[in-house]
């Protein structure tokens, strides 16, 4: 069905004014969006930050009427309306967009993400199938492309991983199709584990391969390979825990990482690690190294 689309221009200032006026006056949904393109990464525990330039969106019913609405939230907020748009949209199966949109991607030399509904391009090919569900990973963002780049350049043979914050489960999963003995996940959400053993028992993986745990149950054992796809923040200050989980002589890699965030990442681990260079895509980058 069509709805009628209200969007204001706000300030931070005024986001809780104009969502409460926005639902008071019968929206079924409203959305914050940057109208400036402004990043904002890393936000301190417990906030919800807004962009300096802010568009709220809100929909309604169709049949309401546009004059009316304005008139009833300047009544409820006691002043003119900020600079705004309103106009009719036609409803679309969002789901069904998204899916059309996420299509496979190569990355390396063997290794393709191939969606779960998708057909595979090269079937004799190492082949991962997707369905992240509610957790993070398709390999559509750069750091996760990073770190599937760097998997499918190691020798894997005989390895155990760690995939620390593994949310869809793609790191493990795809070192094991590239040769793995076995991966470990762990992820402070739960959906994330869901949707972690969904994905493995999706490519064919035996449950005993890749048992994933919360950090709490995360048994303390070293792997061959740990991969960290997370933020900059955490992985300063986990970096005495994830150095500790990488055997002597074996490899890390850490992504999730900003590149003028690049050097202070590079000095939390330097003292353990032989790095490489700094690899980097998009504005991210990948740390990787092997421990002394």
């Amino acid at each position: 069905m069509p709805w009628l689309q209200v969007r204001l221009a706000i300030t931070p200032e005024q986001a809780e004014t104009y969502e409460d006026a926005l639902l008071g006056v019968g929206a079924v949904s409203v959305t914050f969006m940057d109208a400036e393109d402004q990043p904002i990464f890393e936000p301190d525990l417990g906030t919800t930050p807004l962009w300096t330039h802010t568009h709220l969106l809100a929909l309604f019913e169709a049949d309401t009427d546009p004059d009316d609405l304005v008139a009833h939230l300047q009544l409820l907020t006691g002043a003119p309306l900020p600079e705004h748009q309103i106009e009719r949209i036609e409803d679309q199966d969002w789901e069904r967009s998204w899916m059309d949109n996420f299509q496979p991607m190569r990355f390396g030399r063997r290794l393709w993400i191939v969606p779960s509904w998708h057909a595979a391009p090269e079937p004799e090919a190492v082949n991962l199938l997707l369905d992240p569900g509610l957790a993070f990973g398709t390999g559509t963002h750069p750091t996760t492309a990073l770190c599937l780049e760097w998997l499918d350049g190691q020798e894997l043979a005989g390895c155990d991983v760690l995939d620390f914050g593994c949310g869809s489960g793609i790191l493990a999963i795809a070192a094991l199709l590239l040769g793995a003995d076995k991966a470990v996940g762990t992820d402070i959400d739960p959906q994330a584990l869901e949707a972690s053993r969904d994905n493995a028992n999706r490519n064919g993986i035996d449950p005993a391969r890749f048992p994933v745990h919360l950090p709490a149950d995360l048994p303390q054992q070293q792997a061959d390979v740990v991969v960290a796809n997370i933020l900059a923040g955490p992985l300063v200050q986990l970096a005495p825990q994830i150095s500790a989980l990488v055997k002597p002589g074996g490899r890390l890699a850490l992504s999730g990482i900003l590149a003028e965030q690049a050097e202070e990442v590079r000095a939390a681990y330097q003292a353990e690690f032989d790095l490489d260079p700094t690899a980097d895509k998009d504005g991210w980058v990948r740390i990787s190294g092997v421990r002394r």
